[in-house]
């Protein structure tokens, strides 16, 4: 289930409720009776370290050089676009 925060309009009293998205919104605060209006609050999760995202689709980080061909310095190797056939 959700949690949801609200502020009271009196006292500016604030509280979180545990609700079902059925259930309709807090209407008064529990401390002083008083109006309440619902918060917008932030996300609870955040994504850290490394992982998928990191490696592979972000933008921002810088991937290593790819390895030389041994093909362009004289060498051969096998299935390398690179290696004269």
């Amino acid at each position: 289930m959700p949690m949801y925060e609200y502020k009271c309009e009196a006292c500016s009293n604030q509280f979180e409720l545990r609700q079902k998205f059925s259930d309709p919104p807090a209407s008064e605060c529990p401390a002083c009776g008083g109006a309440v209006t619902k918060l917008i609050s932030g996300a609870a999760f955040a994504l850290k370290g490394g992982g998928w995202y990191k490696e592979g689709y972000d933008s921002g980080s810088k991937s290593a050089a790819p390895p030389s061909c041994p093909a362009s310095s004289g060498g051969g190797c096998a299935g390398c676009p690179s290696a004269s056939t």
